[in-house]
């Protein structure tokens, strides 16, 4: 069976999101690449299984190597399917396959917060626009797909918290930044 093509934002519809998910968290129990690792190695545990089911569709199991897929079975009329297309020291990035609801990317980092010692910022930074009209209509218009979608990120951010062992520094943070052309909208929420 061949590989199914990638669908990056370009080939989407309607304005471009991009959503950034954000916690801070003070006194990990252990190193921040460690802990990075923990989360490539174990994906599917990270994210609620009724909103967003990860299954590792390619790849060897407890480990992320670049070219890997997932199978996501999302809450609602649709799945999709993303690859493994980047992994960095402090990072990895995933970005999806035709048929998946978005058309896009979405990058998890760990790094050590700026400006706080013995603390790190787990961050889930996405660039995605609906796969096509009928997508766009039902997330943005309607709001179905935005609310779980949110509600699986945060999910995802407090899971890496609690894994963490260390001391979570609020709520988790979000971001929406909206464009639309050359109009360029964003919300907070927290």
């Amino acid at each position: 069976m061949p590989d199914k093509a990638e669908q990056p934002a370009h080939t989407g519809s309607g304005p471009l999101f991009e959503r950034r998910y954000w916690i801070d968290v003070q006194h990990p129990r252990q190193p921040a690449p460690q802990l990075l690792e923990h989360i490539k190695c174990n994906l599917p545990d990270f994210s609620p299984d009724l909103l967003a089911d990860f299954e590792k569709a390619k790849g060897e199991q407890h480990t992320l190597r670049q070219g890997d897929e997932f199978r996501i079975k999302i809450l609602g009329p649709w799945n999709g399917d993303v690859r493994v297309s980047e992994i960095g020291a402090d990072y990895f990035e995933l970005v999806t396959l035709e048929s998946h609801p978005e058309a896009g990317r979405i990058r998890f980092s760990l790094r050590p917060h700026p400006r706080l010692p013995d603390t790190v910022r787990f961050e889930i930074h996405s660039w995605a626009r609906s796969r096509d009209g009928l997508v766009a209509f039902t997330y943005d218009t309607l709001g179905l797909g935005k609310r779980v979608q949110q509600q699986t990120w945060e999910t995802f951010c407090l899971r890496v918290a609690d894994h963490s062992q260390g001391l979570l520094l609020g709520p988790v943070h979000v971001e929406t930044v909206k464009q639309a052309g050359a109009h360029t909208e964003m919300s907070h929420d927290a």
